[in-house]
C-alpha cells in the first residue's frame, strides 16, 4: 500500500485569495530582507529558523506558524509591523457603529 495515498496532508487548507495574500506577504518580508542586504543564512540564524523555514515564509507558506513570521520580522528589522494585522477592520468598525446608532434611536 501506498503511504502518500493514505497519509493526510499537514498543510492547511485555504481560499484561493488568501494563498495569494500570504505569497504577498512573503515576497514582502523578502523584498525586505532583500533591500537591506541580509542573506538568508544572516536572518535566519537571528530568527533562530532554518534557511529552509525562511524560504517558505518569503513563499507565504501556510503551514508556517504566525510566530515564525514574527521572529522573521524582528530579524530584518521590522518587529512592529506584526501588530498591523487586523488594524483596519472595516467590517467590525461597520457592525459596531450600527449597533451604536440602534442603541441611540432607542433611547429617545
Amino acid at each position: 500500500m501506498n503511504n502518500s495515498k493514505t497519509r493526510k496532508s499537514n498543510k492547511p487548507v485555504i481560499m484561493p485569495k488568501t494563498e495569494r495574500q500570504l505569497e504577498r506577504v512573503g515576497e514582502q518580508i523578502k523584498l525586505a530582507r532583500l533591500r537591506r542586504n541580509y542573506s538568508v543564512k544572516v536572518v535566519s540564524e537571528r530568527a533562530g529558523i532554518s534557511r529552509a523555514t525562511l524560504w517558505k515564509v518569503e513563499k507565504g507558506d501556510p503551514g508556517v506558524a504566525i510566530g515564525i513570521y514574527a521572529k522573521v520580522l524582528t530579524a530584518i528589522g521590522l518587529p512592529d509591523d506584526i501588530i498591523l494585522l487586523a488594524r483596519d477592520d472595516e467590517l467590525g468598525r461597520i457592525i459596531q457603529d450600527s449597533e451604536l446608532l440602534s442603541k441611540r434611536g432607542s433611547r429617545k
